[in-house]
């Protein structure tokens, strides 16, 4: 079974590890990616995806989008843990291509009206290109297959804030739209992506299966590492964008719970997703007014930590 998808990025180590996938898997159809700020800004993004691309040696059509954030001021992109080149600061070559003349929202409802039922979105940075896309054509929701989203966190706590993950404390306002848009999506946060470690041994693995891209990835990732080893006390990385993948290709390593989410847009709780599961009530409605949606819970990390190994490996 094949799932046509579009990524959307903002490469990041992580998200390079979680590109490398796509590029590779045969049961994923990639796109085209699309990128924007986090990570880094997003003209290093888009540079990023098409370095990446044509390391594997894929023409992918490459769309820029947002390069802040809907409402708040963006913060600045936190090189000490990607790097300011997004790469861990290793060098990289030049890149060839050039970015898709559309913006990134435009691909997204242009790739969606061509293939309506068929394309899974699934974006692993702030969700500003998601929440532009709506804007444009509000009827998407009822033409994508599947949103899978890489961010937010239902029992985990934060790792920007105390209770924020870091896309969407990126972006809460456009989180607030995305998450909350009525459309079958699945969210992936920290709760599971905490519990996979690539560990030195995974990467050594993934370092010698990917040529040009596996020096990147691993340059890459040694920078990563030690971020890890200080902020979580682990020796290895969360792979954090690639477990949105692992789910969409191996659900069963993931439990997974319903409910109705919502994102603080302000004050010290902003960017935090609170999560109302189903059928259970509250001391009032509105937690449960927003659709249905469903959240990762509980993993088998090892397992996936396996599969993201054996897979570029």
């Amino acid at each position: 079974m094949s799932h046509p998808i579009i990524f959307d990025t903002d490469p990041g180590v992580d998200d390079a590890q979680a590109i490398a996938i796509a590029l590779r898997h045969p049961e994923l159809e990639l796109l085209g990616l699309t990128t924007t700020y986090g990570n880094v800004d997003v003209e290093t993004a888009t540079h990023n995806a098409l370095l990446l691309a044509e390391l594997a040696g894929r023409e992918v059509p490459v769309a820029q989008g947002a390069a802040a954030p809907l409402v708040k001021a963006r913060h600045p992109p936190p090189a000490h843990i990607h790097g300011a080149n997004g790469l861990g600061d290793i060098a990289l070559p030049p890149v060839e291509g050039k970015a898709d003349s559309r913006s990134a929202p435009q691909f997204i409802v242009d790739t969606l009206n061509a293939r309506p039922g068929e394309v899974t979105l699934v974006a692993v940075g702030p969700v500003g290109n998601l929440a532009a896309a709506l804007q444009l054509d509000p009827a998407i929701t009822g033409k994508v297959k599947r949103v899978v989203i890489m961010g937010g966190s239902i029992r985990e706590g934060g790792n920007v804030t105390p209770v924020a993950e870091a896309n969407m404390f990126n972006d809460p306002d456009a989180a607030a739209r995305v998450l909350t848009a009525g459309w079958p999506l699945t969210l992936v946060g920290l709760d599971v992506t905490h519990r996979c470690v690539l560990t030195g041994e995974h990467m050594a693995r993934i370092e010698a299966g990917q040529g040009a891209l596996g020096k990147v990835l691993a340059g890459s990732y040694d920078f990563y590492r030690d971020f890890y080893r200080e902020f979580l006390g682990i020796d290895g990385c969360c792979p954090h964008d690639s477990c949105a993948l692992a789910w969409l290709l191996r659900p069963e390593l993931f439990t997974t719970g319903r409910g109705h989410l919502s994102v603080a847009t302000s004050g010290d709780a902003e960017g935090q997703t609170i999560f109302a599961p189903e059928g259970r009530g509250f001391i009032e409605a509105r937690w449960s007014h927003t659709p249905l949606v469903e959240v990762c819970l509980g993993v088998d990390g090892e397992a996936v930590s396996d599969w993201i190994a054996d897979t570029l490996a």
